[in-house]
């Protein structure tokens, strides 16, 4: 389990370049605007963000989990998959989280965006106000619908990810998968639970938090739709691909 595969080795490599980049740089919040992820209606957005995201942290404490978490687990996952099938599946599963945080994202900001459409506004105004955040405009809106519906659109608007935690919730569902009777345990709860029990809890978890916005364990601005979205992903492709292997090999 604790030896590195190649694969695992190479990502924390990548990942471990990244943070000391961005944070040895004289302008981390320049490199952070331009691989970070940012919600697609905002001009900072560019497309190879959905990719440079998943290697981006906050910082160390956030870095040091993620990394621990793919050293752990990946080299056990790649030793099944081989090399090409697990970077694969590190990369879909990432872009499986990116994907449900921006639906998520979408949703509440078109919700927020048809208040304001049903309070006389203009969605073009809208959204020109959001990239502009021009202060009086700012003002007089807070002044006609309250500032509740303001924080919330602007929130999403401005919403950003980093990381590379919903590629490693997708790693913990295949380790699941492959070791259910692993014992595994909490550094802050040192108490051994076979992993056919502890990752499923710690998915519940992130639903708990994402449906009520309460952290139990982790940081309050944790995108816990995203590592639902890599959980699933996750499992989705490891249902496909042993039920592709099960319908290739049923005569045999």
């Amino acid at each position: 389990m604790y030896r590195i595969s190649p694969t695992v080795k190479q990502l924390l490599i990548i990942n471990i370049i990244f943070f000391l980049g961005t944070f040895l740089s004289f302008n981390s919040g320049f490199i952070y605007s331009l691989f970070g992820l940012y919600f697609p209606e905002n001009v900072n957005f560019k497309f190879w963000q959905i990719l440079t995201h998943m290697f981006m942290h906050g910082n160390l404490p956030h870095i040091l989990v993620n990394m621990f978490a793919l050293w752990m687990f990946g080299s056990s996952v790649e030793s099944i998959f081989g090399s090409k099938k697990f970077l694969f599946f590190y990369l879909t599963c990432g872009l499986g989280a990116a994907v449900s945080q921006l639906a998520f994202l979408y949703y509440n900001y078109y919700v927020d965006l048809e208040f304001f459409v049903s309070n006389g506004y203009e969605s073009a105004e809208i959204i020109n106000l959001l990239n502009n955040k021009s202060k009086p405009e700012l003002n007089s809106l807070v002044n006609n619908v309250g500032i509740e519906r303001v924080v919330s659109i602007f929130s999403n608007f401005n919403a950003t990810m980093v990381g590379a935690s919903g590629a490693i919730m997708g790693i913990l569902v295949a380790f699941g998968m492959f070791f259910p009777e692993s014992k595994l345990m909490l550094l802050f709860f040192p108490v051994p639970i076979k992993a056919k029990y502890f990752i499923p809890a710690i998915i519940i978890m992130d639903l708990f938090s994402a449906i009520t916005g309460q952290a139990i364990f982790s940081p309050s601005n944790t995108a816990y739709v995203a590592h639902l979205g890599g959980a699933l992903t996750g499992f989705i492709i490891m249902y496909y691909w042993k039920k592709d292997r099960f319908n290739k090999n049923r005569w045999y």
